[in-house]
């Protein structure tokens, strides 16, 4: 039976990965900032309280690692960014020598200023990035010794706090605002898709490396759009802005909402503006040949009860 322990357990990828690992017949133990969370979103795992800026709880003996945790936002202070993502992925590692450590990091650490087109692992990270978010993924995975990092693109399914209400907070009436101009071509990653992956890297056959993890193919975005708007029984349609002209816009809000001291983004982000303004795919042939990973394809079906 492989013991596991699990980071970020009580947010989105880290309940999903403890309630998989539980029905492998995993020994899994669970950890997340919250103070406690309900048993069924760890599938019963004894579940610790641990913020990992803070001190170390008793901890057991595991095997494998899969660290979710860290802070999921293109807003905020960097230091705070920073110090979720790097700090804490230093001290989860510190915390279980001699484990197997498995990080969940971002295709956010690629080039943010240029497509990414069926990126490979060795073209990130890079020197630039358009915020915290990204430079800190990129430097968590350079504090990591030995480890197995996957990189999941736009993480979506049941419990999406992140993808889905950001597409759903962009209708307005009859329409939904994106940027670009539909036609390009985006690598998604179910939550399934992730916990599969995970799992696997988890139980071997690779003690490192570096893994991208998307769903079977890319999808066109308009498409997927409107294969969740379906699904959500939402009467709009996509409509397309020119990053030409969102781009700009997004830098004005940003620096008003900074003068102005707001804690909340505002709806639109030059982040949020450039990251499926154009092509966004991934090559996941090292998961495919290493892990053996075989991913199913995009599907949104059920999104009505996400």
């Amino acid at each position: 039976m492989l013991r596991v322990g699990v980071t970020g357990a009580s947010g989105f990828v880290g309940g999903a990965v403890c309630r998989a690992a539980v029905a492998e017949g995993w020994e899994v133990s669970a950890f997340g900032r919250r103070p406690s969370v309900a048993p069924g979103h760890v599938g019963g795992a004894p579940y610790t309280s641990w913020d990992l800026l803070g001190g170390r709880p008793e901890l057991p003996e595991v095997d494998a690692v899969v660290h979710c945790a860290g802070s999921v936002t293109d807003w905020g202070p960097p230091e705070e960014i920073w110090a979720a993502n790097v700090d804490g992925t230093r001290n989860a590692a510190a915390a279980f020598p001699g484990a197997r450590f498995v990080h969940v990091s971002t295709a956010s650490v690629y080039d943010p200023f240029r497509p990414t087109v069926m990126a490979t692992e060795d073209l990130a990270p890079v020197s630039r990035y358009v915020n915290a978010y990204g430079a800190a993924k990129a430097a968590a995975e350079r504090v990591l010794g030995e480890a197995v990092v996957l990189r999941p693109h736009a993480v979506y399914g049941p419990g999406d706090t992140t993808l889905l209400p950001r597409v759903l907070g962009a209708v307005r009436g009859n329409r939904l605002l994106a940027v670009g101009d539909g036609r390009q071509l985006v690598s998604l990653t179910s939550v399934d898709n992730l916990v599969r992956a995970c799992l696997l890297a988890a139980a071997g056959p690779v003690g490192n490396g570096v893994f991208n993890v998307t769903d079977a193919r890319p999808v066109v975005l308009d498409d997927a759009l409107r294969a969740i708007l379906g699904e959500r029984g939402i009467d709009a349609e996509p409509y397309y802005l020119p990053l030409k002209l969102v781009g700009p816009l997004a830098a004005a809000a940003e620096t008003a909402f900074r003068l102005l001291g707001r804690p909340r983004p505002p709806r639109l982000t030059r982040y949020a503006a450039g990251h499926l303004a154009v092509e966004r795919t991934l090559d996941i042939t090292a998961a495919r040949d290493r892990l053996g990973f075989q991913p199913a394809a995009t599907s949104f079906a059920g999104a009505a009860g996400w």
